[in-house]
């Protein structure tokens, strides 16, 4: 219960909160609750992929694109995560997690976001930083959309992809073998 409770706190933050471009970062304020915990008394593994969908959940509304969502065209799909768990976030911990675009090809959109401590001794210090690979599938035309094209059509002109870095270009590489990994796993089944 308490995750569409934090669903909705989110949802009402973000539409009051200042507007954004696609190329600002987001922040979003949190705290480590009770049922985030696993049994070593630090917020679980899993739970960071969920709280990280918040993130962009946020930079969806704050930057307009949501409306291509809530008017049934897109649905936002994340095709890979890699993550990095650096400190651990324990219990009532305050942490903001940081959202940017930080590059896009042909297919897809790479964020960055970060777990960093908000409060404390080790404030400022990054607990966890992901990488994830995502699109606005188009449900319509039954794909993904170039995110340039998307972006333009969304009335967000002018704004060029951020030079790719070399993580991106290894992790992207290592993704496609993976891909194929698992294509040629369900070809043997048939």
């Amino acid at each position: 219960m308490n995750l569409y409770i934090r669903l909705l706190l989110c949802i009402l933050k973000s539409i009051r909160a200042p507007k954004m471009s696609i190329m600002d970062t987001s922040v979003v304020r949190f705290h480590v609750l009770p049922n985030d915990l696993d049994f070593n008394m630090h917020m679980n593994n899993g739970r960071y992929l969920t709280i990280m969908d918040l993130g962009r959940l946020d930079m969806l509304i704050r930057t307009g694109l949501v409306k291509r969502v809530t008017d049934g065209s897109h649905a936002p799909v994340a095709g890979a995560v890699q993550i990095r768990y650096r400190l651990p976030l324990t219990p009532f911990q305050a942490y903001d997690l940081e959202t940017r675009l930080i590059y896009w090809d042909d297919e897809w959109a790479y964020f960055e976001q970060r777990f960093v401590i908000a409060k404390g001794k080790k404030a400022g210090a990054v607990a966890a930083i992901a990488t994830v690979k995502a699109c606005l599938y188009d449900r319509i035309n039954k794909r993904r959309p170039v995110p340039s094209e998307f972006l333009k059509e969304s009335g967000i002109e002018d704004v060029q992809s951020p030079p790719i870095t070399p993580f991106i270009e290894i992790w992207a590489t290592a993704e496609q073998e993976m891909r194929k990994l698992t294509a040629d796993k369900a070809k043997d089944k048939d």
